[in-house]
């Protein structure tokens, strides 16, 4: 029954009427537990409540599914304004973004177009910028891009993700760009030509990249709710002498919040991935699907007022 809800609510996330619905009609059915509002101010207020309990944060201005370029340049200038914020409101926070939101799907040209006058504005305030990894089809494409910005920019990371049968090779691949990652099991659903389809091999590649990552020397965010990868990459740093400050684990707004506050409390590094913005819908499906335990709070969110 989970499987069959987990394909349920995937495919729900990739339709694009219910998408333009849900920009429409605004953040309703139970996903304002997982997305901090839609406009800026109210992701600030978050942001700063998250900073006062020891937590850092990686604010993500929400957007996919572009059909045109002014939709492109309007999500970048989305973006810009989230930095500025950042930066004027001296936030402990970085910004993490869909290349799909910066027109990806449209050309390539167009993305890094809009990828440069963001990354223009953070290496100004010095605000760090990730690129979300999305399903495999822009996978490719989304790392040749990172790989043509970090060239030129300092603060820019990208996301690689355990399912995937080429993450081991990226990771080598990678590494002599020095490269920030968060390292992720995978939240899309993809073919078993290109993703192991069973857990259990999700779990032992994740545990490979990110030894293999923290091994390399490179900054390493672990992004798990699974308190087996959290005490896995405990006992790792601690076998091989990794500092503290080389690694992070990551965690989604509204998901295990006691948890985070224990990493925490624990002396760990700790952010906490934000969304904010009208184009929550595909977003909130994918958190539907990880778990669909969620859905019960969802329904009680509802109709229990």
């Amino acid at each position: 029954m989970e499987q069959i809800l987990r394909n349920f609510f995937l495919f729900l996330s990739k339709n694009r009427f219910f998408t333009k619905l849900a920009k429409r009609y605004g953040l309703r059915f139970g996903a304002g537990r997982f997305v901090a509002g839609e406009t800026i101010p109210s992701a600030v207020k978050t942001i700063k409540e998250l900073n006062l309990k020891g937590m850092s944060v990686t604010i993500d201005h929400l957007g996919e599914f572009i059909d045109s370029k002014e939709e492109a340049r309007e999500a970048a200038n989305g973006c810009i304004e989230a930095i500025k914020a950042i930066a004027e409101h001296d936030l402990d926070s970085q910004l993490s973004l869909k290349l799909t939101s910066m027109g990806l799907d449209i050309s390539e040209e167009l993305a890094l177009e809009n990828m440069r006058l963001i990354l223009d504005v953070a290496e100004e305030k010095n605000v760090f910028v990730t690129i979300d990894m999305e399903d495999h089809e822009r996978c490719e494409r989304t790392l040749q891009i990172f790989k043509k910005l970090r060239e030129d920019y300092e603060h820019i990371g990208t996301v690689l993700q355990s399912y995937l049968y080429r993450t081991v090779e990226d990771i080598e691949d990678l590494n002599k760009y020095n490269p920030n990652l968060r390292l992720v099991k995978g939240a899309y659903k993809e073919s078993p030509k290109v993703a192991f389809p069973d857990k259990k091999d999700v779990d032992e590649n994740y545990k490979k990249i990110i030894k293999m990552h923290l091994l390399n020397g490179n900054y390493t965010a672990v992004a798990t709710h699974d308190d087996a990868m959290i005490e896995y990459t405990k006992q790792l740093v601690e076998e091989n002498h990794i500092p503290k400050d080389q690694f992070e684990f990551q965690m989604l707004y509204g998901i295990r919040v006691d948890r985070q506050e224990e990493l925490v409390k624990e002396g760990y590094h700790m952010r906490v991935y934000v969304p904010y913005g009208n184009d929550w819908y595909g977003y909130f499906m994918r958190r539907l699907a990880e778990r669909p335990a969620n859905v019960a709070f969802v329904l009680k969110g509802v109709f229990g007022k």
